[in-house]
């Protein structure tokens, strides 16, 4: 196939260059609207015969895109104070994950991501809160945010996963108070300006990076959506160390 491949891309590109009105190269014969038309059959039929061209290069721009993207967004991924960060602050590769609290899936990862930073202790871990299922959420990643006030995010954080069902405020005010938070103070906190931004900027940058759903990660240069077992986070690590 590769070697069907190579006259074909040049062809096609060429195809690009007339039908974008770019000049073709001095040294190429000008082309009158036979030959034109001739090319273009032959861009039409060779995809008609092999349509995994066109979903290989669009699986190609789309990695590209994503790529440049993630570049773009690398200090707002990485870097941003407002996002917690467990592990090892001064890890060497750093996994980012984008999670919410109702999600049965992000809860299924806890104790994944438990046993990486157990097992990898050069792991930086980046939480970014993305309540995507619903109003129970959103304040249960506002009453998150805000308990790194009163330096209880891990243990409130672990609680609020460990915790089954819908949230509503009742319910994240019992276990704010079940891991010492000061439950008037932390509703005063979640009602401050850099609480709700820090969330707004995770959606924002979620849809920059065409991620959905929870939970999903970045790892190096790459996003896995979806839950993922520690082998495949190891591997995703390791590969990120690599390069």
């Amino acid at each position: 196939m590769s070697g069907v491949r190579f006259p074909f891309v040049a062809i096609l590109g060429l195809m690009v260059a007339l039908l974008a009105g770019s000049p073709v190269r001095a040294e190429s014969p000008a082309m009158n609207d036979d030959q034109k038309a001739a090319i273009q059959k032959l861009v039409h039929d060779y995809l008609i015969e092999h349509p995994e061209v066109v979903v290989e290069a669009l699986t190609v721009a789309q990695n590209n895109e994503r790529r440049k993207s993630l570049e773009e967004s690398h200090g707002a991924l990485f870097n941003d104070p407002q996002s917690p960060v467990l592990g090892n602050p001064k890890g060497d590769v750093t996994v980012v994950e984008f999670f919410d609290y109702a999600c049965p899936y992000c809860k299924s990862m806890e104790e994944t991501l438990r046993s990486l930073l157990k097992d990898d202790s050069n792991v930086r871990l980046v939480l970014k809160e993305f309540p995507v299922l619903g109003q129970g959420s959103i304040l249960a990643s506002r009453a998150a945010l805000a308990s790194r006030e009163q330096d209880k995010y891990q243990p409130f954080h672990d609680a609020l996963i460990a915790t089954r069902g819908q949230f509503n405020e009742g319910i994240v005010m019992n276990v704010a108070h079940s891991v010492g938070l000061d439950t008037d103070r932390l509703k005063a906190d979640m009602a401050k300006p850099e609480v709700v931004a820090a969330i707004k900027s995770n959606h924002e940058l979620a849809e920059t990076l065409s991620i959905g759903g929870t939970p999903a990660f970045v790892v190096g240069d790459q996003i896995y959506p979806g839950a993922m077992d520690l082998a495949a986070l190891k591997q995703a690590v390791a590969q990120a160390r690599k390069n």
